[in-house]
Order: structure tokens, then C-alpha cells, then sequence
């Protein structure tokens, strides 16, 4: 922690630190609870309540993208994106219980699926992957180009902020946002995917499990990919990118393809709206001493925080999020 802290102090936040109980400072317990548990239960019932619009967001290039839009009554004139992260949904627990705590104050939430996740696998012949951030971009001025609001927010939970983070560099004037978050995103692909190869059984299986039943279901709508035996020889997260990779994306490898959308360097110097990127020093999945290889930008901020795992944040046995009032704040920040 103090060596990070070492490299990336000019961009610190001191104020709205996570503090949570000792008995959830284990970063596994963080992290687990981010999606399982209370807080999967408690948004299960908020889904049952929610008056949720569900869209189909088309890009230029015809991509369909699944979102859910809800509004909040009575509003403050305020929109808010979210993505998931990889093989999450728009209606995992962390996004509907955030998409909760947003609409309590104030803000409507567009809730947007990447191609392939939230049971939209037969909307697109294509397969995902995570360069795709154009098709993303253009979907969200689809909605916009139909929806006024003075204010327009974006926020993406681990693989979800890394888009947040790109599509704010390439297209943040295009769509006009006002400010944009990212929790807990990979920051060097290459070096993540040894994280999770380095990291409990648990998480590998968990990530390997939810791809292949990805896989499946796209191979039911599109049978003439025919990769059956592929998959099925498959036995690891390597095996799998080793093989789809140079067959279903433009990479020869899989290196060239994580490289490809990392945010090191100079990545994010197009900047031209406020960014923050919150992460915790005790991420079992993301690596987040990463964030040292960002190149300083004015416009970005950095909130490490020394608790907090994947995505988590857990306050309390409610499974309630520090990080739901975080953005809450920064939001309201730039109004």
C-alpha cells in the first residue's frame, strides 16, 4: 500500500475514506459479498419493485444492445450509465442495488448490457470482446439522441469501468458527460489475468464457469460457429483464450488481445471530462498496484482505499455499499 500510495500521491483523495467493521476487512469476504449473499437477496426484491423499461439500443454499425432504464420520481435532471463487469449483467446484485441508491436521490439509471451478457446473446452474430467500446459508445448516444437530461453521469464496475474509462477518452465530448467513474477496473489486462490464474480456485472457477455457459448459449443461437469440441476440450480460463481469441477476435494471441485495452500509458490522455477511478489495495482479483502505470492526467483522480476487494465496499452483514454513496457525492459534486 505505502509503495503505491508512493507512486500515484498526486492523485490521492483523502476525504470519504472506507472504514469498514474488522470482521469485513477480509478481502475475499469483500468481494464475495459484492454479488452473493444479502445484497444478491436484497436486489431481488428491488428488481420485484422497480418499474423498469427494458431498451434495445442500436449502434451505427446495427449492433443491439439490451439496457434497462428506470426513472426516479421525482427527479433531479440527472442520467446515470452503468455497466457490469465480465459476465455480469445489468441485473446483478451490485447493479441493481446501486441503480437503488442512485434513484432514491435523484437520478435515473440506464442499466447497459455488453454484447453478449443479460441473455442478449442472439441479438448479434458477433462474439464479445473488450475492445468492442465503439458499439458501446454509439448505443448510449442511441438513448441519449431520445432522452434530454442537464446532467449525464457514467459509472462501471471493473470491467465495466475500463470501458467507462475508454469510451470516456474516445467519445466523453460526443456524448457530453459530466463526469465518469470507474470501481475496481482492470488497468493492465495482461498483468490481471495472471491475477486470476495467481488468485483462489474460487475466483478462476467462477469466471471459467460463467464464460462457458456464455459460450453455450452462443452456440445455440448461432450453431454454425461449431465450436462445441472446442469448448469442450477447454479445462481453464488460458485454455479457452488461447483457443477463441485468434479465432474470434482480430488479435493473434492472447497478449496482443489484453494489451489491447488496457488503460497504461498515455491511454486515457484524450481526457476531456472528470474521471475517477476507485479502487482498494486489497483486490484479489485486479492487481491494484496497476494504477501506477496511468499516466498523471488533470482530469483523472485516483481514490485508493486500503479496504474494499473486488468491487465490494461491504459496510455491514446488509451487504450495503460504501461505494453507492460515493458516487452519490461525486455526482452531486458536478451539478
Amino acid at each position: 500500500m505505502v509503495a503505491i500510495v508512493h507512486h500515484v500521491a498526486y492523485l490521492m483523495r483523502a476525504s470519504n475514506t472506507f472504514k469498514p467493521p474488522l470482521y469485513l476487512t477480509n478481502p475475499h469476504v469483500q468481494s464475495i459479498m459484492n454479488s452473493l449473499g444479502p445484497r444478491k437477496v436484497r436486489a431481488h426484491r428491488i428488481r420485484q419493485q422497480l418499474a423498469t423499461t427494458q431498451l434495445t439500443l442500436t449502434a451505427k454499425d446495427g449492433t443491439r444492445l439490451l439496457a434497462d432504464y428506470d426513472i426516479s420520481t421525482p427527479g433531479n435532471g440527472a442520467i446515470v450509465v452503468m455497466i457490469h463487469g465480465w459476465e455480469g449483467s445489468s441485473a446483478s446484485a451490485y447493479q441493481v442495488t446501486t441503480a437503488q441508491t442512485l434513484l432514491n436521490h435523484g437520478f435515473d439509471v440506464l442499466r447497459l448490457n455488453l454484447r453478449d451478457h443479460g441473455n442478449s446473446h442472439h441479438l448479434n452474430k458477433g462474439i464479445f470482446n473488450s475492445t468492442l467500446t465503439v458499439e458501446v459508445a454509439d448505443a448510449i448516444l442511441h438513448f441519449m439522441a431520445a432522452h434530454t437530461y442537464k446532467k449525464r453521469f457514467f459509472a462501471g464496475f471493473s470491467l465495466g469501468g475500463n470501458f467507462a474509462l475508454r469510451i470516456a477518452a474516445d467519445h466523453g465530448s460526443a456524448i457530453d458527460f459530466d463526469a465518469v467513474v470507474a470501481i475496481s477496473p482492470p488497468v493492465d489486462p495482461v498483468n490481471a489475468m495472471i491475477g486470476i490464474n495467481n488468485a483462489l480456485f474460487i475466483y478462476r472457477a467462477y469466471f471459467y464457469r460463467r464464460w462457458t455457459q456464455s459460450l453455450k448459449k452462443k452456440l445455440f443461437h448461432f450453431p454454425d460457429y461449431n465450436f462445441h469440441d472446442d469448448l469442450a476440450r477447454a479445462r481453464s480460463l488460458d485454455d479457452i483464450n488461447a483457443t477463441f481469441i485468434p479465432r474470434f477476435t482480430p488479435f493473434e494471441n492472447p497478449t496482443a488481445y489484453f494489451s489491447a485495452y488496457g488503460l497504461t500509458g498515455d491511454r486515457l490522455a484524450q481526457l476531456a471530462v472528470p474521471a475517477y477511478l476507485i479502487t482498494a489495495a486489497d483486490d484479489p482479483v485486479v492487481p491494484s498496484q496497476d494504477i501506477t502505470k496511468i499516466a498523471e492526467h488533470k482530469l483523472l483522480t485516483i481514490d485508493l482505499q486500503i479496504y474494499g476487494g473486488h468491487c465490494g465496499f461491504i459496510e455491514n452483514m446488509y451487504a450495503e455499499s460504501w461505494v453507492e454513496l460515493r458516487l452519490v457525492d461525486i455526482f452531486n459534486a458536478h451539478f
